[in-house]
Order: C-alpha cells, then sequence, then structure tokens
C-alpha cells in the first residue's frame, strides 16, 4: 500500500504502536528523540512545512505555531484527552482538525487518584522517607497516624468518565459519595447512592475532595483561598485534572495554616514548575503528571492518537474530533 505523500512531526517519543501506525501509512515522520520539552523557539522551527502534528500536553500549539507550520497544515493529533494546549479557536479559523485521546485512560488514571488519596491518608511517603534513613527503631502508638478511609466522605468534582470511575471505586471502601457538576450523573446516584450537591456543599461535607474538571476560565482557580476555608480541617484534597483548577500559593498558605489536613497532587499550575511552597511541606504527595503512565495506557493513548492523524491526513473523519465544525471550513 502506497504511503501517503504528507510530512508529520511527532514532539516527543511515543510507545512503538504509534509510531508503527504513522510510519506504516505516511511517507515522512519525524520524531523529537531527545527527552525534553521543546521550547517556543524549537517548536517553530521543527512544525515548519508539516502537514500533520502529534503533540504532547506539554506542548502549547497556538496560533503562532500554526502559522509558523504554514497553511498546508491539515491536524493536530494531541496524545491526551484534554486538549488545553492547543488553541482550538485558531486551528477552526484556520480549517485544521483537532483530535484527542479520550476514554482510554480512564481506569489509569481512577486508580491514580485512589493510590494519591491512599498515599496522603496514611502517610505513605513520609514513613516511606523516615523509615529509609534509618530512624524506625519499633513501633510507637503515636507513629505517623493518619486519616481513616473506609465508611468516610468522598467528593467528587467533577462526575464525566474519570470523576465516575473514582466514586465507583468507593464502593469497595464503604464510602459516601458526594458530586457536583454541571450536568447531574444518574448512574452513580443510582448504583452508588451518590448525591449531587451545590461546590460549597461538597467541600463542607467531604473528608476527601477528588478533582476531575476541565481547565476552563471557569474552573481556573476554582479551588482558591475561599474554597480552603470551607473544608474540613481534616480534609484532604486529591487533584489528577489540571493544575491550574488549584490556587497552589492559597493551597500552600491554607495546608500551612491548617483549614485541610494534606494535598495529594499529580498536576501543577506551571507544568513542570511546582510551587517552593508545597515542596517544603510533609502534609503533601506530589507525583510527576503519571497518572495514565501504564504501558497498556500510553500505548493505547500513541495508538489511538496515530489513527486520528492518519484518518486526518487520509479524508476520513477522526474518531476523536474536537472541532467537527472545521469540516465544513473545507
Amino acid at each position: 500500500m502506497a504511503k501517503l505523500a504528507f510530512n508529520i512531526y511527532v514532539t516527543r517519543v511515543i510507545p512503538a504502536p504509534g509510531l508503527e501506525i504513522l510510519r506504516q501509512h505516511i511517507a515522512r515522520v519525524e520524531v523529537n528523540t531527545a527527552d525534553h520539552i521543546l521550547s517556543c523557539e524549537e517548536l517553530l522551527q521543527k512544525v515548519k512545512g508539516r502537514d500533520g502534528l502529534l503533540p504532547l500536553l506539554t506542548e502549547h500549539i497556538d496560533g503562532e505555531v500554526m502559522d509558523a507550520a504554514g497553511p498546508q497544515l491539515k491536524i493536530i493529533a494531541n496524545h491526551a484527552v484534554g486538549f488545553d494546549n492547543i488553541d482550538v479557536k485558531a486551528a477552526t479559523e484556520r480549517g485544521i482538525m483537532v483530535t484527542n485521546t479520550p476514554g482510554v485512560l480512564t481506569d489509569a488514571t481512577a486508580d491514580h487518584a485512589w493510590a494519591l488519596l491512599f498515599a496522603i491518608a496514611r502517610r505513605v511517603v513520609e514513613s516511606d522517607k523516615f523509615t529509609r534513613a534509618g530512624k524506625y527503631h519499633g513501633w510507637g502508638p503515636m507513629m505517623f497516624l493518619g486519616g481513616d478511609i473506609t465508611g468516610r466522605t468522598l467528593g467528587i468534582v467533577g462526575a464525566g468518565r474519570i470523576g465516575a470511575t473514582v466514586a465507583a471505586r468507593a464502593g469497595g471502601f464503604n464510602m459516601h459519595v458526594l458530586y457536583c457538576d454541571e450536568v447531574p450523573n444518574p448512574k452513580i446516584e443510582q448504583e452508588l447512592g451518590a448525591k449531587k450537591v451545590s461546590f460549597e456543599e461538597l467541600l463542607r461535607d467531604s473528608d476527601f475532595v477528588s478533582v476531575h474538571v476541565p481547565l476552563f476560565p471557569s474552573t481556573h482557580h476554582l479551588f482558591n483561598e475561599k474554597s480552603f476555608k470551607l473544608m474540613k480541617k481534616t480534609a484532604y484534597l486529591i487533584n489528577t485534572s489540571r493544575g491550574p483548577v488549584i490556587d497552589e500559593a492559597a493551597l500552600v498558605q491554607a495546608l500551612k495554616q491548617g483549614d485541610l489536613a494534606g494535598a495529594a497532587l499529580d498536576v501543577y499550575e506551571e507544568e513542570p514548575k511546582i510551587h517552593l511552597g508545597l515542596l517544603a511541606l510533609e502534609n503533601v504527595v506530589l507525583t510527576p503528571h503519571i497518572a495514565s503512565a501504564t504501558i497498556e495506557t500510553r500505548t493505547k493513548m500513541a495508538t489511538m492518537a496515530a489513527q486520528n492523524l492518519v484518518d486526518g491526513l487520509s479524508g476520513k473523519r477522526p474518531a476523536n474530533l474536537v472541532n467537527p465544525e472545521v469540516l465544513g471550513k473545507a
């Protein structure tokens, strides 16, 4: 089968099956093999003359990048479920398709949210460091007391695919589930007895608050000084969604003041930069944006992004098209 006579650029190495799909169908495939995030200058240079781009969420693809690529750019296939790193409006105005990889990382992300929940509540990271440092000299009744999980109340902020999957796992721990979302989720209400409440009520009544909202202007700094004041002093905050949903400076202050018991974060306001105050606190667990980091999940993301790109360049409608209105501009 003849390869498509297109020129594409992949901004980082992705799992091999994804690259194999691209190389099987497209004549020119260039991959950034350096294990670092491209600078703005590097990105602008590398995209020139490309018909398709396969970026990760670490690359900000705005109108300037699209114009640097040239008018022949047809598709941007994001290797992520979110697409806040891409200016979709600018892409649509230029007749460029944008795709994402929804669904495949739901279970992995939900699992990681629970891993963070357990780690912060039971002080796993603190006690591991303590033990490795040779400080453990015998059991003590007051050593690393944490928070109970079974029978407590879990608050889900954003009850879409991932939020609902996190909620479903709560049944195994006999937890009460509250959720807030613009759209009701009858499934978790019927199956889990989950209750839809306001954001403020959820913060007041939850022992654990797990965040699963996309990043929009309306969710930027959704968690701020006012939000933290509403939470229980014994509550824990878990975020596997997007970093800017939380005002990190306000979170640091709230943790220092004891407005909540702890926080576990996988995403950050200015990734990869992390607020220095968070790094200094013991009642915080920090992971480097790895919620979807399982071999199976990342491979599925790679093959989905690759197939989206191939389909778009082949004249087919990609399965995961974010801006379908662009097809009317062709």
